[in-house]
């Protein structure tokens, strides 16, 4: 564990991270022209910071790889936080990761929901979405589950890697578990009267009627490909993916780009925790 990683747990521990940023950023060695930086700024809430990231380039065997996270808590930030610290490393250790990745990925997501099933009692009620990025060299693939996005920006264009796990879009699969979506006039569709998206880790006591199956999307990495947005739903509630794109497009500098982004949903009264990850590719 980094000592910044440490440093943050304590905070958490003591009650010291509620408020002030959490910022960063660096690039590969193998893959000098890649850079990434991050922001995350604690919304208007009462409760605690519910997001966590990674944004890293990690050696693995003879490979470097780009790993770049967004996990997005509710009711409490322990499954997001344990995310943080376990999604990946279950990834690289399933036997397959580098035949068949995009397996690996489902497997690993299964798995770790599994687990953190089974340590509700540690881990507490609640869940977290994810959306992870895995770079491998011009190999990029995308995992998601819940409402935290990806989106690549090619020749000026937004382009959505992730899919939006809204409940209504999923309302039969809901119904056929035996749950339900509720439309309250001036409300989100939320599953069960709940839960506002339709896949998560956790939520042990809605889990028979949410899935923790990602989509996951394979995307090459070409000439054309300029950078990589991760964020939490405090971004896209305001902004569409076009806007995101353009408002950073001009911006150099990975972590400036991702504090402007987070900046700009506030200017627009995002009132949610807001986490970004900006990856340069060029």
């Amino acid at each position: 564990m980094h000592g910044r990683e440490i440093l943050h747990k304590m905070k958490v521990k003591a009650g010291l991270s509620t408020c002030l940023p959490d910022t960063g950023k660096g690039k590969g060695k193998a893959s000098k022209n890649i850079s990434h930086g991050y922001h995350l700024m604690k919304g208007k809430s009462n409760h605690a910071m519910e997001d966590y990231v990674v944004s890293d380039f990690r050696q693995v065997e003879s490979k470097e790889l780009g790993l770049f996270a967004i996990f997005d808590g509710h009711l409490g930030h322990e499954v997001a936080d344990y995310l943080q610290t376990h999604l990946f490393d279950s990834i690289l250790k399933q036997p397959d990761f580098w035949a068949d990745t995009e397996a690996a990925i489902r497997r690993a997501y299964h798995t770790t929901d599994k687990v953190i099933l089974e340590k509700a009692l540690a881990l507490g009620k609640g869940g977290s979405t994810a959306v992870t990025a895995i770079l491998n060299g011009q190999t990029l693939v995308v995992a998601n589950v819940g409402d935290s996005r990806a989106v690549i920006c090619k020749k000026g264009k937004a382009e959505q890697l992730s899919v939006d796990h809204e409940p209504n879009r999923e309302k039969r699969l809901i119904e056929s578990r035996g749950g339900f979506v509720s439309n309250i006039p001036g409300d989100v569709p939320r599953v069960d009267g709940q839960l506002a998206v339709a896949r998560a880790f956790g939520d042990k006591s809605l889990k028979i009627h949410l899935s923790s199956e990602p989509d996951v999307r394979v995307e090459t990495i070409d000439e054309e490909s300029e950078f990589i947005i991760l964020a939490s739903d405090g971004i896209w509630k305001v902004m569409s993916n076009q806007e995101a794109v353009d408002s950073i497009k001009n911006i150099k500098d990975a972590q400036s780009a991702a504090k402007h982004l987070i900046d700009e949903a506030l200017n627009r009264n995002s009132k949610d925790d807001i986490s970004c990850i900006v990856v340069k590719l060029q």
